[in-house]
């Protein structure tokens, strides 16, 4: 039987990943311990792997396919398929920014400030990279971990660091100078998988579940009941991807000598505390909302 070996990242983005997965159709599961999880699928062999590592196992050919950052791939400069890039991380569904900061009281206020100063990331390869496609001489080292503190304490210059909100990095005293670039997850296979017919299929099929879950992220189904005389009111407050989805009831004619309707969309899920009470206002019965899993 023929397998693909799927690489899930390590870390921040394990349980988001394992998450989204879910949604689209696959149940991943193992320990805090095991690298190895299983998958419900038995064409499917998954591992564990830090996404800074990732694209190089891809890239090799150790790994069919995997999940990783765009940062990751761009920091190790890998001759990988970017199959997808999915919005999401561990805690929002929005991209995550590399960011330069340096302390508050720090005379540096823009890029150019940096000449000859010294900047510590895990991001080497890039931000030396970045500062070299400017003319901007700097000197770039490796960050272990507790970069913030570094810039704080005076070890290094400035800082380049990964960041959702910037929360971390001005709770350290510092400020952000510049956005260097926004990162995404990234489904990227390996170029000799990539022509394999079976396993381009399988991959795009978890590209086509995934991107489905994502796109139904934040959205719900609403469905609801109204007589012949208000359809028109309540089909202009519904929102929908293309139109509302409108059947007649069975027998409906027979309510009252009234003809009915049932409506039903796909809207945001944010507006949903707002327009129910205005259906209601306008004549909709019955009214049902439900989560969905996937948007295809």
């Amino acid at each position: 039987m023929s397998e693909l070996k799927l690489g899930l990242p390590k870390g921040s983005l394990e349980q988001a990943t394992i998450d989204l997965f879910k949604k689209s159709g696959w149940k991943i599961t193992g320990s805090s311990r095991s690298y190895f999880p299983t998958v419900d699928d038995e064409t499917l062999r998954c591992s564990l792997v830090r996404p800074q590592e990732m694209s190089r196992y891809v890239e090799s050919g150790t790994l069919d396919a995997g999940v990783t950052g765009k940062d990751w791939t761009l920091e190790n400069a890998s001759d990988v398929v970017v199959v997808a890039e999915m919005v999401y991380s561990k805690v929002s569904f929005r991209p995550t920014r590399w960011v330069l900061a340096a302390p508050h009281d720090s005379p540096i206020k823009k890029l150019e400030d940096l000449k000859g100063k010294r900047v510590a990331t895990e991001m080497v390869n890039f931000t030396k990279r970045y500062f070299a496609e400017r003319n901007i001489p700097v000197e770039v080292e490796f960050s272990w971990g507790a970069t913030e503190a570094k810039a704080a304490e005076g070890l290094v210059d400035a800082i380049v660091e990964v960041t959702e909100t910037g929360t971390t990095i001005r709770a350290h005293g510092l400020r952000i100078i510049a956005d260097l670039m926004e990162s995404c997850p990234q489904l990227i296979a390996n170029k000799k998988a990539w022509e394999d017919p079976w396993k381009r299929a399988k991959i795009e099929q978890i590209k086509l579940l995934l991107q489905g879950a994502l796109s139904a992220e934040a959205k719900v189904g609403i469905k609801l009941n109204v007589a012949a005389v208000d359809l028109d009111k309540i089909v202009q407050l519904i929102p929908s991807i293309t139109a509302p989805t409108i059947a007649t009831l069975y027998q409906s004619a027979a309510l009252k000598g009234v003809k009915w309707y049932s409506v039903e969309s796909v809207i945001a899920e944010n507006i949903v505390r707002d327009l129910i009470p205005k259906l209601i206002q306008n004549g909709a019965v019955g009214i049902i909302e439900y989560p969905l899993n996937k948007i295809i």
